[in-house]
């Protein structure tokens, strides 16, 4: 079959890898439907070094069972599926807690031998456990939005209830991307009051109005901040929604929650620290956040899809077959795409 594979930094490949096969009687095949092209693609796009072999590369897709193993029963072949962007048994200690990623028994897309989801297929470990059947045909009109629910609307909305945000709160999102455009729809969703969003690409930032935010921050650094604080009596809002990962965004963050205020962060972190110190320890900031658990989401998410309620999958902007991949990472690297969306 046809997948993705990165080389280093700037080269990714669609070559031919071997056919996935069942190993374990925990295993099911899947038939790649839709993928897509992750923000968290870009770092190792931007910074790895260059290597002889290719790491496979995908963590978000839905598609067809092909084949299941023997010990899978709640799934046959032909049924449409999600995968979230980690497998997991959803039975041990901690996907019971909604920890699934830290099941112990589960794991990485793409890593150790296993297929990415920028594929033709795919094995699927703990399969029962990680995939969830769409009540959806193959040429659903929903299919883009619920692919959100294997990560970035999953994550927009972990960052959103690790936050607190609730009916009443006051928001700002912090980052124009995909998970920060999620953001505020999940904060909307949970009935936020107002949703500030610091954003400075204009087309992302209209698609971030209509998803329900009150008001665009274009400045950044101390310059956004004050913005903020103009907009909320000098206050700040009561919830930072940090969803870039740099520390600059961290600081903004910092500087735009108010007193007794929660930071929740799930853009993956680019540094080793986080600048909390007495001010901070004075004015009660929690800071919170984390990699989101999409698999103890979907359930409670996927009634809002199926019904109209909410669009997420307008965050795709662009879409490519399987061998246009790498044209797709370069074009989000550029900023000339959101998010792509992969159809092999």
């Amino acid at each position: 079959m046809r997948a993705t594979l990165m080389y280093g930094a700037g080269d990714v490949r669609v070559e031919n890898v071997p056919d996935p096969k069942i190993q374990q009687p925990t295993d099911a095949i899947v038939r790649v439907l839709r993928s897509c092209v992750c923000g968290s693609d870009l770092w190792p796009y931007a910074s790895m070094p260059a290597a002889e072999h290719g790491e496979r590369m995908g963590h978000e897709f839905l598609g067809v069972v092909e084949e299941t193993g023997s010990d899978v029963s709640a799934l046959q072949a032909g049924d449409l599926v999600l995968a979230p962007f980690v497998w997991s048994d959803n039975t041990c200690e901690f996907c019971r807690e909604g920890l699934h990623t830290s099941c112990l028994h589960g794991g990485l897309w793409a890593r150790d031998g296993l297929d990415g989801g920028q594929g033709e297929a795919a094995r699927v470990p703990q399969a029962q456990g990680t995939l969830v059947k769409l009540p959806v045909g193959e040429d659903s009109a929903l299919l883009t939005s619920l692919l959100t629910l294997s990560d970035v609307f999953c994550t927009g909305h972990h960052c959103a209830v690790t936050a607190g945000v609730g009916p009443r709160s006051t928001v700002t999102v912090v980052g124009d991307g995909a998970v920060g455009l999620s953001a505020v729809l999940a904060a909307r969703r949970l009935g936020a009051e107002r949703v500030i969003l610091m954003g400075r690409h204009k087309d992302r930032t209209d698609l971030g109005r209509d998803f329900g935010a009150t008001d665009v921050v274009p400045e950044r650094g101390d310059e956004g901040i004050v913005r903020v604080r103009e907009l909320t009596g000098g206050h700040g809002t009561h919830t930072v929604l940090e969803c870039v990962g740099t520390l600059p965004a961290l600081h903004m963050s910092i500087g735009a929650v108010r007193p007794g205020g929660t930071i929740s962060r799930v853009g993956a972190p680019q540094y080793p620290e986080v600048p909390l110190g007495f001010p901070e320890f004075m004015n009660n900031i929690t800071l919170t956040g984390g990699v989101a658990p999409a698999r103890a989401y979907i359930e409670e998410l996927l009634p809002d899809i199926l019904e109209g309620r909410i669009e997420p999958g307008r965050v795709f902007d662009r879409t490519v077959g399987l061998d246009e991949v790498p044209d797709g990472y370069r074009a989000m690297a550029d900023r000339e795409a959101l998010k792509v969306l992969v159809k092999p």
